[in-house]
């Protein structure tokens, strides 16, 4: 089997205490994943609460601009998805099981550390803090559709009760232990993509539905469109775990894990297409720029379904956020082992995850900002990562001839990303501040 490095390690430990020390971190922790767990994982992180800002996004920008950035963001995604998928095993005999391994193998130990885990870290925590506000919104939905009369719930206390969840399933030890949770995950992405988009055929295209930039003014549409730029980067992410799920694989010189990965990923962005082009297009033509910046809240009728899709969007966050999480808990519990060198405990392990949870929890509560959340950390960290990092470590990596078609495509590829990291913070830092005008915290 294909092994990482048997270089000493840096703490003087043995091999057997360093092959124990990864056995028990959760990226490492199990190399017996099937092809079908990546489809599922790959379906979970991505669909998820990015998919019901998409309708938004095309109102931002219009049914030109609009179609033009989801086709070429799912067809830009893929190919660095799959240069990913190709870098994992680049060295021979050696595995990259985490994003900031490869960074380190094209920048060098200490650059690549720091290009890479802070980028990361932004995207896991940002979106597991995104996941705490659908999560609340989507049961705050729920609860308003199955009982108009009710009275009034703060959105806090869905969140907290979302988060009475991720407190129990954050001590499963591995991505292959959650792999049930991701299932389920994928199979409600799927549901509520489609009463998204079927419930809004039948709900009908309104005669007066307007079709121009939603914003009040230039100034307004400008700010607008750079949001939905962000919205968009947001829901095509997941190149952020996309190693450590290929961690979970096993491999050998004859059969390495990049061809069943690479058929995992590739049948998980047939899913993500039918899921995403439906509840983009269909939600912005029956709506046009009066949509909601989450689809959901747009719906309200058959009331049964729509409380359904609801429900299936908390299942489905659940899943995502322990996909999300689980890199997080594998870096702290990396440096508190390997670097810190505490014993790995259960108590470790139960006192890093529950405050990780507890943080990510009161974030959420506190500034649950969904459309600006989304679009200003999906352009800030997310296209970073996702749009042109896995191209320049390309190129270093594999060296692709000057001026040749790889290397020219790297290149464009990288400069829409780098304008996307640059203005789509922009647009999202500015919807973020004209909702907290108005907002009261914790109601």
């Amino acid at each position: 089997m294909v092994t990482q490095s048997s270089e000493e390690s840096p703490g003087g430990r043995t091999a057997a205490e360093e092959k124990a020390i990864e056995d028990w971190l959760p990226v490492t922790g199990s190399r017996e994943a099937k092809w079908w767990y990546a489809v599922f994982h790959k379906v979970t992180c991505m669909v998820g609460a990015g998919i019901l800002t998409l309708p938004y996004a095309m109102s931002t920008m219009g049914w030109g601009a609009g179609v033009t950035m989801m086709v070429l963001s799912w067809m830009i995604t893929l190919y660095t998805l799959w240069q990913m998928v190709e870098m994992h095993e680049t060295v021979p005999g050696k595995r990259f099981d985490r994003y900031h391994e490869l960074g380190q193998e094209a920048f060098g130990e200490k650059l690549g550390l720091y290009i890479v885990v802070p980028q990361q870290l932004i995207v896991e925590v940002s979106t597991c803090i995104i996941f705490m506000v659908t999560a609340g919104k989507s049961l705050q939905k729920f609860h308003d559709t199955v009982c108009p009369s009710c009275s009034r719930i703060r959105l806090t206390y869905f969140i907290m009760i979302f988060s009475s969840a991720q407190f129990v399933l954050a001590h499963l030890p591995n991505f292959n232990s959650i792999f049930v949770v991701s299932i389920a995950a994928a199979v409600m992405s799927l549901s509520y993509s489609t009463i998204a988009w079927a419930a809004a055929l039948g709900k009908g295209r309104d005669e007066h539905v307007d079709y121009s930039l939603r914003g009040k003014n230039t100034g307004d549409n400008v700010f607008n469109f750079l949001n939905g730029l962000g919205q968009i980067a947001f829901a095509y992410a997941g190149h952020n775990v996309v190693l450590e799920i290929q961690a979970t694989l096993p491999s050998t010189p004859e059969k390495p894990s990049k061809l069943a990965m690479w058929r995992g990923v590739f049948f998980a962005y047939i899913i993500v297409a039918i899921c995403y082009f439906p509840v983009a297009f269909i939600g912005y033509y029956i709506f046009g720029n009066s949509v909601e910046d989450n689809i959901m809240l747009s719906l309200d009728k058959p009331a049964w379904l729509i409380a359904a899709a609801n429900m299936f969007v908390l299942i489905h966050v659940i899943g995502s956020y322990q996909i999300y999480a689980m890199v997080v808990f594998d870096m702290m519990e990396t440096y508190l082992v390997k670097q810190v060198k505490l014993k790995p405990s259960f108590g470790l392990r139960f006192t890093t995850r529950t405050l990780f949870v507890a943080f990510t929890m009161f974030i959420g509560m506190t500034f649950p900002f969904f459309g600006g959340l989304v679009g200003f950390f999906g352009g800030f960290a997310l296209a970073p990562t996702t749009y042109f990092l896995p191209c320049i470590i390309w190129l270093i990596l594999k060296k692709p001839k000057k001026y040749g078609f790889s290397w020219c495509l790297n290149w464009i590829f990288i400069v829409v990303g780098v304008i996307l990291m640059i203005l789509a913070p922009i647009g999202g830092l500015w919807s973020i501040v004209n909702s907290a005008k108005t907002y009261k915290f914790y109601q």
